[in-house]
């Protein structure tokens, strides 16, 4: 299984906030800075992310993004689903019709298999338990997440 740069960055950037949910907003470039996202990118992340309920954003000076709901509430699987759509090793898995061989297929069986169990996965693992390991990764070494907000330009 291959994961998407588009859920690679969208889960980092949640857990980010994960880890400072109760804390106010965060600011696009401060989650930028300390994933090391692209901040264009991560703007129109964060707009699919508000729109689909798993955010807030606020703009202005006092603005910025936080989760829409407890860390504890929301699982890779549905950021996943949400980011990516499909998340099957295989297309028969999810369109049937499309493969002759569907019916009489041995290997089908075994990737649904891996599909089944990569969603348990998926779903048992929530922002709160990624934010505590990330707390606990940046607490063991020199990190970026680590580092202060950056300084906005123009005001140094």
């Amino acid at each position: 299984m291959r994961v998407p740069m588009r859920v690679d960055y969208g889960v980092r950037a949640l857990v980010e906030l994960a880890m400072r949910y109760g804390d106010g907003p965060v600011q696009t470039a401060a989650i930028a800075y300390r994933q090391g996202i692209p901040e264009p990118y991560l703007e129109r992340l964060m707009s699919t992310l508000n729109k689909s309920g798993f955010v807030h954003s606020r703009r202005g000076p006092q603005g910025g993004h936080l989760l829409a709901r407890h860390p504890q509430t929301v699982n890779l699987y549905d950021i996943m689903q949400e980011l990516d759509g499909n998340s099957s090793p295989l297309d028969c898995l999810t369109l049937p019709t499309d493969c002759m061989f569907a019916d009489s297929c041995a290997q089908k069986e075994i990737w649904q298999s891996v599909e089944e169990s990569i969603q348990q996965v998926l779903e048992a693992t929530t922002l709160a338990h990624l934010a505590e390991r990330q707390s606990a990764l940046i607490a063991e070494g020199d990190h970026r997440q680590a580092l202060p907000d950056p300084v906005p330009a123009g005001s140094a």
